[in-house]
């Protein structure tokens, strides 16, 4: 597989020293004027053939068949609709796109295209992942579902200090929903599927969510999932059924080791995730891309979008509005809760 990779972020530095030993080959590089020194770092570091400071450019002259986008959230939807009107399969860093909308276009171009289309949001593919759905028969019925992914953000400081950073920021898609809270709510789809009803209660501050707590209504048991960035607790997920529970003390994006807890005393510990968070869900990118069945890809692509309904529900509902929200004014398109 050959990468043309836009970005310059800590995401794009962590993925890059990794890809040569999944197999990958990262082609072209393309970041903006402002960064021409850390992608010309970038690329002599991680053994890159061409940098670009154009992304049209590099979509046009570049030997690449996938793209990887690690830019800001706001810039994910115009991004991977340029990369897919090239013909190019595309990997998008989580969130998908800033709203449902536009998440369901991406879906639709890559669909009739026939490309592949990624969120690459680590929770669901770890093998982790995996064990709680093979041990969730064995507590009995569910009753109580709590995630807490609160984490402090040194972003925070500044926020306060009235400086806002695209973490923090509307007119970039910021927000705990759009950042942590997503994390949780794969992991509960991902579980339970889709909920009867939610609702979001969110700390907001200058038109965004530092914090928030979304409660996830399933008929039989009900969900909680917390997320922060202005204050920090221990990671905590906890699925508790009426013969036992499974524990987590690690955040949905590394969905670390679980513990299984049954009401007879027994005890059992499973870990099976590689060193690296970020391996399985890439070989799993390449695989699919690999095999030209489209299956498994549009699977995961439905279930992002699923994911993409409930935040964009969630946020307009706290009242957090993007740019790229103007279209609820004039339509409700998708069955959206203002």
């Amino acid at each position: 597989m050959r990468l043309g990779i836009v970005g310059t972020g800590a995401i794009v530095k962590e993925v890059l020293p990794q890809l040569g030993r999944w197999g990958w080959k990262a082609a072209a590089l393309c970041g903006t004027s402002r960064s021409k020194d850390a992608v010309r770092t970038l690329c002599r570091e991680n053994q890159i053939e061409e940098a670009y400071f154009d992304y049209a450019a590099m979509l046009a002259e570049a030997r690449i068949d996938t793209v990887y986008i690690g830019a800001p959230n706001f810039l994910h939807y115009h991004f991977a609709m340029q990369a897919l009107e090239a013909g190019r399969h595309v990997i998008v860093e989580k969130p998908m796109t800033s709203n449902c909308r536009e998440a369901e276009e991406l879906a639709a171009l890559a669909k009739k295209r026939g490309l592949c289309l990624f969120e690459a949001v680590t929770t669901v593919y770890q093998p982790n992942f995996a064990v709680i759905k093979g041990l969730l028969s064995r507590i009995g019925r569910i009753r109580v579902v709590s995630c807490n992914y609160s984490q402090y953000s040194r972003r925070y400081d500044d926020f306060r200090k009235g400086k806002v950073l695209p973490a923090f920021d509307p007119e970039k898609s910021g927000g705990a929903l759009m950042d942590l809270n997503l994390y949780n709510l794969h992991y509960l789809l991902g579980l339970f599927g889709e909920p009867r009803d939610i609702k979001y209660h969110a700390n907001v501050e200058r038109g965004i969510d530092t914090s928030g707590i979304l409660t996830l209504d399933y008929g039989d048991f009900q969900a909680v999932s917390i997320a922060a960035k202005d204050c920090a607790a221990p990671k905590n997920y906890v699925i508790q059924g009426t013969d036992g529970y499974i524990l987590q003390d690690t955040s949905a994006n590394l969905c670390g080791a679980v513990t299984l807890h049954l009401n007879d005393g027994t005890e059992e510990l499973y870990d099976e995730n590689p060193s690296s968070r970020l391996e399985a869900e890439f070989l799993s990118f390449a695989r699919q891309i690999a095999s030209g069945d489209r299956t498994a890809c549009y699977q995961m692509l439905e279930h992002s979008l699923k994911v993409s309904r409930i935040l964009t529900q969630a946020r307009l509902s706290a009242g957090i509005r993007f740019p790229s929200d103007a279209f609820m004014d004039e339509k409700n398109k998708s069955g959206i809760k203002k």
